[in-house]
């Protein structure tokens, strides 16, 4: 496009480009929206969990035979999961992430051209307007009212006015205005390095879950090491000599049947898988997640703030009609109107909508001769332009250019009420964007018709249905707002809050937010407090915006969700970027993170059962083999080899928990992740642990040392302990889930029953005493589990 700006200075030549790409003065930087192949085989490959199982690995096959090495079947899975995951991830962040780029204007040649950012040279004079976010450091050249919001960079929420040698610097945005300034800090010297090396990153960044869970392994590491040293310990015992132990085959490999369950070696796997999936369903939607954790953040939300404008209706609006007031002339008002358009260098979308109308109805442009040209803030809410011979022609919100008892502005509420949206025409002796306006006169209203988005109301009627409270908050009229809402059949949609009159204290605004759902008149800054004032009540707060007037907000949310036809401002701060502007997205995050949530609750609740119930058994193993020792009676030995467990954790974790977390699940996600499934984890584990215990020393005393039964019968014992752990954790019902779990019961079953496979995993059919033991400790264990599940306390359950 050609520049309305600078007649004499044109920019850098074709010429000057390439010499400066020749010598490398170009603004690129490490920027990655996904990590490399390399990156994602290491993260996968060498992991300490991956490190320990390998070294158990080679132990139990040294001195057990290759198939007590079985258990590091899940070394090759993890890896190959976890690598395939996320390399589908990863290509969809970057293909969505091209789509998502903002692209930047540099003057080249006279004219203003779109390059990828990228491409900026030292030297380039890049262009800004409204909602264009800096991608490098440099000096103003030329401003025409231009504004930069550096909030981002200061913490300061108030724009800043840019004069030709002010600096600007990347990572602040423009909202008012236009300008030029001189790339001089490009590629790694910039500001934009920092801050686009973060941005559209596939990172699993902080989060509860994620804290929650390396939590866990720390915790579980800690405990190991002495277990596993006093299993080794008790174990070693009833060697004759402290040198024979490396002798003790049957030792060494009990031992490492015994420290493999401690170690929760899927679950960090299956949080990384379930996170990736998500990345590829939602990006199926076009829904870029730039950051992981937003997938939990949506899943946890509870209250949703609307922006009115681009999320409930769509982003264009038709101008309705012009309707001249008191003595004006209407052919005088178009020809107002199309020298304001005329003037603006950056028109927005009211302002495209007025000159679309005035080209329909060839209202040619009077070529009036401007001073000063005041762009549009969504602080004043008004634009205009000064002229040489016909004065000032302001255009913005009626209740604020017009006094209150104006009958003109009492018309445009009138106008408002039925969910148009209005704009005043108004001339003014005296107006700037610091001193304001004086001796202002109505000319005409100037009344648009938004156009609703067809899924607004269905997409509103789900959040209600799913407790998320929703609060429409615009910077239009209260009661052009409370229409809109209206018709989407909005709750409270009647009793509107005008924004001017809001409270300062954070207490009373908070009070009101939990009263109110619709809001008008909203500046940027109140966007934002209304965001912190919601936080204060220990809300989960996600919000949704289109304009720069959103980026404060979109900021401080807990989720920040950003239209992809945008600002650029507003898409780099979002964590989710809807590329689509389909607002009916939302619902499928919202899904996809309680998925994710959900699911991976779950699967912690198994696999942290599996631990406690490994450590359960090694104490009461290594307590009682070391009490046998000292009194002098028959050791005490590890019932499980390896490939025992590898049975037991193959059917009641390793395959049900990997479809558990890729399973639906609509439940709201809620705090206290790490007490939650603590709470079911170490009841859970305990009463695995101690009737398996009981059921062994029985088995021992009933069939001798010599027989493979107190084995076996341990081994029912503690599998069908576990899957009833895991019935538990499967619930609710549905067909699949029971087909899961009677196929996992029916795959034991086969085994023990058929001769070939128990002589592979070294198991025996068993007798009915053995049968009685088992079913009886399996009776006992499962009832303490549900009556503490039923009767324990109101405030330890979840």
């Amino acid at each position: 496009m050609t520049t309305p700006m600078l007649a004499g200075d044109r920019g850098l030549t074709a010429d000057e480009v390439a010499e400066r790409v020749e010598a490398g003065a170009v603004n690129e930087s490490k920027r990655h929206t996904s990590r490399p192949f390399s990156a994602i085989l290491r993260a996968n490959l060498f992991t300490p969990l991956n490190g320990v199982i390998g070294v158990l690995a080679v132990i139990a096959v040294t001195f057990g035979g290759w198939k007590q090495g079985l258990f590091a079947g899940v070394i090759i899975a993890n890896i190959l999961i976890g690598t395939v995951q996320e390399l589908r991830a990863k290509r969809t962040l970057d293909k969505l992430s091209l789509m998502n780029q903002a692209m930047a204007k540099v003057l080249r040649d006279g004219e203003v051209r779109e390059i990828e950012p990228n491409r900026i040279v030292q030297g380039d004079l890049v262009y800004v307007e409204p909602g264009d976010r800096i991608a490098v450091d440099g000096p103003v050249v030329e401003s025409r009212n231009l504004e930069i919001d550096e909030s981002l960079l200061t913490g300061e929420a108030d724009p800043v006015a840019k004069t030709p040698g002010d600096e600007v610097r990347s990572g602040s945005f423009a909202v008012a205005g236009t300008g030029l300034f001189r790339a001089e800090h490009i590629g790694a010297d910039s500001y934009a390095a920092k801050l686009v090396e973060e941005a559209s990153k596939f990172t699993l960044a902080r989060s509860e879950l994620r804290e929650g869970i390396n939590r866990f392994i720390k915790i579980i590491t800690w405990l190991i090491v002495p277990i596993a040293l006093l299993l080794i310990v008790s174990q070693a015992g009833d060697v004759g000599d402290w040198h024979d132990i490396v002798a003790s085959d049957g030792v060494i490999v009990t031992t490492v049947a015994g420290i493999v369950p401690m170690i929760p070696e899927g679950l960090v796997l299956l949080t990384s898988v379930a996170f990736a999936v998500g990345v590829i369903r939602l990006g199926a939607r076009k829904c870029l997640v730039q950051e992981l954790p937003a997938i939990e953040g949506l899943a946890r939300t509870d209250v949703l703030c609307l922006d009115k404008t681009g999320t409930l209706t769509e982003g264009g609006m038709d101008v309705d009609e012009v309707r001249p007031v008191g003595d004006a002339d209407g052919a005088a008002v178009a020809t107002a109107l199309a020298a304001l358009a005329a003037a603006d260098d950056s028109p927005n979308p009211t302002m495209q909508a007025v000159a679309a109308h005035l080209g329909e109805t060839g209202t040619a442009d009077p070529h009036w001769r401007v001073i000063d040209v005041m762009p549009f803030s969504s602080a004043r809410k008004w634009s205009g332009t000064r002229f040489t011979d016909h004065g000032s022609w302001l255009l913005g919100a009626p209740d604020v250019l017009l006094e209150a008892g104006d009958p003109v502005a009492l018309e445009a509420d009138m106008l408002a009420a039925q969910g148009l949206r209005v704009l005043a025409l108004v001339t003014a002796e005296t107006a700037s964007t610091t001193g304001g306006v004086t001796g202002v006169k109505a000319q005409a209203l100037v009344v648009l018709r938004q156009r609703l988005r067809s899924t607004a109301a269905e997409t509103l009627a789900y959040f209600k249905e799913q407790g998320v409270a929703v609060k429409i908050i615009s910077g239009d009229s209260p009661a052009a707002v409370g229409a809109v809402a209206a018709q989407l059949g909005v709750e409270g949609a009647a009793d509107t809050v005008d924004a001017r009159r809001l409270p300062e204290d954070p207490e009373e605004l908070a009070d009101l937010l939990e009263r109110a759902t619709i809001f008008g008149r909203v500046k940027p800054h109140q966007k934002q407090a209304f965001v912190k004032a919601l936080q204060s009540r220990g809300h989960t707060v996600a919000m949704t915006g289109d304009g720069v007037n959103d980026v404060l907000a979109l900021k401080d949310a807990d989720l920040g969700i950003a239209m992809g036809s945008g600002s650029a401002a507003a898409r780099s701060v979002a964590q989710v970027v809807l590329l689509d502007d389909e607002f009916a997205t939302l619902p499928h995050v919202v899904a996809e993170g309680r998925r994710v949530l959900g699911n991976i609750g779950r699967v912690a609740n198994v696999f942290l059962t599996k631990t406690v119930y490994a450590i359960g058994l090694a104490l009461l193993i290594a307590v009682g083999a070391i009490i046998a020792w000292v009194a002098g009676n028959d050791p005490l030995p590890y019932p499980f080899l390896p490939i025992h467990q590898s049975l037991i954790n193959a059917f009641t974790i390793g395959i049900p928990a990997f479809f558990l977390a890729l399973a639906p699940t609509f439940d709201r996600a809620r705090p206290g992740f790490v007490r939650r499934v603590l709470k079911f984890a170490i009841p859970a584990g305990i009463c695995c642990a101690v009737p398996t215990f009981a059921v062994y020393l029985a088995a021992l005393a009933h069939d001798g040392y010599d027989s493979d039964l107190p084995q076996t019968t341990a081994a029912i014992t503690l599998f069908s302990l576990a899957l009833a752990a895991l019935a538990i954790v499967a619930k609710p019902y549905t067909w699949w889930k029971a087909l899961l779990v009677g196929g996992c019961a029916a795959a034991f079953l086969i085994v023990l029953a058929v001769p070939p496979f128990a002589r592979f995993y070294e198991l025996e059919l068993p007798g009915t005493w053995n049968t009685t033991a088992a079913a009886i400790g399996v009776a006992s264990g499962v009832g303490a589990l549900l009556f503490w599940l039923v009767v324990r306390p109101k405030h330890l359950k979840d």
